[in-house]
């Protein structure tokens, strides 16, 4: 598929995460990936979170985290996208849900909904993982105009299985890009 870009800027939510190697800097990696893509931009990054595996449970334990984009690619362009950068760090899809370098969703995109073979926003499961909902809550603004994060605050609220998260680090990568570039 060719990438898509818009003239249209939307603001998408991704989730990363990474159980494989070194964690962190896979994470770190795939934030350069993203933002080095002519059509996305990185706007914020939450904390880094350690969290227990979910659904096969006989791997290590993951690094979680989101990220804040500002896109002009449609929804499937920059899926597709992401499924390069996950190749390029060496993403092997063995086994379900299983051990991976890297995993990135594309979990939200300007209150879009769709439902396709390929792509189904919002995430269907983001609301039941705190994997997913703690990072969302570090990054979503109160005042996002599509009630996301009174959305995620209140998932949160309602969760079970919280204690399988602790916070890792705060997200240093774009205080640490700026770096490089001056």
């Amino acid at each position: 598929m060719n990438s898509q870009a818009t003239s249209e800027t939307s603001e998408a939510y991704i989730a990363l995460g990474a159980n494989l190697g070194d964690r962190e800097a896979t994470l770190m990696e795939a934030l350069k990936l993203l933002d080095g893509l002519q059509e996305v931009k990185v706007l914020r990054c939450s904390n880094i979170y350690e969290t227990e595996p979910v659904g096969y449970a006989d791997q290590p334990m993951f690094l979680n985290m989101a990220a804040a984009v500002s896109t002009t690619l449609d929804p499937h362009s920059i899926l597709a996208e992401m499924q390069k950068i996950e190749q390029r760090l060496g993403r092997v899809r063995n086994i379900h849900n299983g051990p991976r370098t890297v995993d990135l969703d594309l979990l939200w995109m300007e209150g879009l909904r769709l439902d396709t073979p390929e792509l189904i926003l919002p995430h269907p499961r983001m609301l039941e993982r705190a994997f997913v909902l703690m990072p969302l809550a570090d990054i979503v603004p109160e005042e996002e105009p599509s009630g996301l994060y009174t959305t995620v605050k209140n998932a949160i609220g309602k969760l079970d299985g919280k204690e399988g998260i602790q916070l890792w680090r705060t997200c240093g990568w774009r205080s640490a890009s700026e770096l490089f570039e001056s």
